[in-house]
């Protein structure tokens, strides 16, 4: 497993931005496809985005195509989630997780054997 830690939620207005950061400890971050699920309040966790081990491939929840784009920089064992045109929909706790070495990238939860506490997104109509 690797440590992740969260950054970069906060409150916005409806159509503003966000960068949410998550920073991995250990040796093994460029090994793990990496995803970032949501949690709003009463609802079940949800999918957002995920990307490959090298970043060359991302997958994104319809909710949110268009609107926000993973990255990750492997030298620096991060990955981000740049959130552009935020709607009021779109609050709730994000968190960022990893799967486990050398597995594919995937939407299911179940999968990701290492999770970040969270951090809140709050958007404001």
């Amino acid at each position: 497993q690797v440590q992740l830690e969260e950054s970069g939620g906060g409150l916005v207005q409806a159509g503003g931005s966000l960068r949410l950061s998550c920073a991995a400890s250990g040796r093994s971050f460029s090994s793990r496809a990496m995803g970032w699920f949501r949690q709003a309040p009463g609802k079940e966790r949800e999918f957002v985005s995920r990307i490959s081990r090298s970043g060359v491939s991302t997958y994104y929840a319809d909710s949110v195509k268009g609107r926000f784009t993973i990255s990750r920089d492997n030298a620096k064992n991060m990955v981000y989630l740049q959130m552009n045109s935020l709607i009021p929909e779109d609050t709730a706790v994000y968190y960022c997780a990893a799967g486990p070495p050398f597995t594919m990238p995937t939407m299911d939860p179940a999968v990701y054997d290492s999770w970040g506490q969270g951090t809140q997104v709050t958007v404001s109509s």
